[in-house]
């Protein structure tokens, strides 16, 4: 697919992403906080947590007979525009009617892998794809806009090593790593299927590596100047310890390792780093230097692809959402002591509900916009009521 990009006749003001404020959790080092699934339990706030209902008429229909595929990541800059990064090329080529050789159907034609939405649901701009002087990620995965406007990108396919990041308009500025087989978990420059966000604090890149490292690696986000990794733990990471997965058994001699994918890292402005170990069903908590703070495992016994897909942050910092892909849900955790408040969603393909719910945001003013991959292939916004 050719690199696009298609404006629309906005202009834009420059944004800066603010950083995140509010409550911290227990700080009791080596303390695996195990949430009970049932509402309100653990529930250490004295206010009632938020509730949400779909709004239907969000986004808008997308225009020039655009589809999407299968959306891989969402975020949300500080001018609360919505941005997705989505796999054009696993839409099944039936839908293709209206861009085949020749045509055989008025609709439809793929969308641009990246498109930026206003809060209203309207397309602002999209772009994307292959081009000079990078390596456009074989199966796109993961999306974050700093707080200078730079639009990061990362992939989950089998040879993608890589995080690419873009001008807002989508020139491109610089990659870290390459396209090929990842060097392992202690590499200092080669990836491994990574996510990313950047802290605005520090404009450090904090990259969750990934589908196929094991660890949290962070970089200089002006120069891609590596600083420091880690993994479970803060241990050494270690890509022969898998150790199986019972969730029955001590975590720290079970689970000593992050089990692939670490699908997302978060940063609250306290400086708190919320990592997401998917297939172990945990959040694990640290410190910016990698020292381990908290644990908390979220629908245990959960099996399959896991139960932590991806985490955000409420703008009041006081409650943790997170994406549940294999339940097939939003989990509403209370930040200050981990446990789990509310929940909602459920399978199915109708407004509201969830398949293979991926990747989730928040903007200033609480709603959460949800992405989602399979033949889920869509994006949904949740107010805040």
């Amino acid at each position: 697919m050719p690199h696009l990009r298609i404006l629309s006749m906005c202009t834009f003001l420059a944004v800066v992403i603010s950083g995140f404020g509010g409550c911290s959790p227990s700080s009791e080092s080596g303390a695996a906080n195990t949430a009970n699934e049932e509402v309100g339990a653990n529930t250490t706030n004295d206010g009632s947590p938020p509730t949400y209902g779909v709004d239907a008429s969000w986004p808008k229909e997308l225009p020039n007979n655009w589809l999407l595929g299968q959306v891989g990541g969402i975020a949300v800059d500080s001018q609360d525009h919505i941005w997705i990064v989505h796999r054009p090329r696993q839409i099944d080529d039936a839908e293709y009617g209206a861009v085949a050789d020749p045509p055989f159907a008025d609709c439809c034609a793929p969308a641009p892998p990246i498109i930026e939405f206003d809060q209203e649901g309207n397309v602002v701009q999209a772009w994307g794809g292959p081009g000079e002087g990078f390596d456009w990620p074989n199966t796109e995965h993961g999306i974050f806009v700093d707080h200078m406007d730079n639009v990061w990108i990362a992939g989950n396919g089998a040879n993608d090593s890589q995080v690419i990041k873009f001008s807002r308009d989508g020139t491109f500025l610089m990659q870290i790593g390459s396209a090929g087989p990842s060097e392992g978990s202690n590499s200092a420059t080669q990836l491994g299927r990574p996510a990313d966000i950047v802290d605005p604090e520090t404009n450090e890149l904090w990259v969750a590596d990934g589908y196929g490292n094991r660890r949290v690696i962070v970089y200089d986000a002006a120069n891609g100047e590596y600083k420091r990794h880690w993994g479970a733990y803060g241990n050494t990471p270690n890509d022969e310890d898998d150790g199986g997965f019972d969730p029955n058994a001590d975590p720290r001699e079970q689970s000593p390792q992050f089990r692939s994918p670490v699908h997302c890292v978060r940063i609250a402005n306290d400086g708190l780093v919320y990592v997401c170990d998917r297939g172990n069903n945990r959040i694990q908590v640290f410190q910016k230097d990698g020292t381990f703070v908290n644990e908390v495992f979220i629908a245990k016994t959960t099996g399959a692809a896991g139960s932590v897909w991806d985490i955000d942050l409420s703008p009041d910092q006081v409650y943790l959402y997170n994406a549940d892909g294999v339940n097939m849900k939003v989990w509403i955790l209370d930040r200050q002591g981990l446990g789990i408040v509310d929940s909602f969603g459920h399978h199915g393909r109708q407004a509201g509900q969830f398949h293979w719910i991926h990747n989730l945001a928040t903007d200033s003013h609480g709603n959460i916009y949800t992405a989602e991959v399979s033949t889920g292939m869509r994006v949904q916004k949740f107010s805040m009521r």
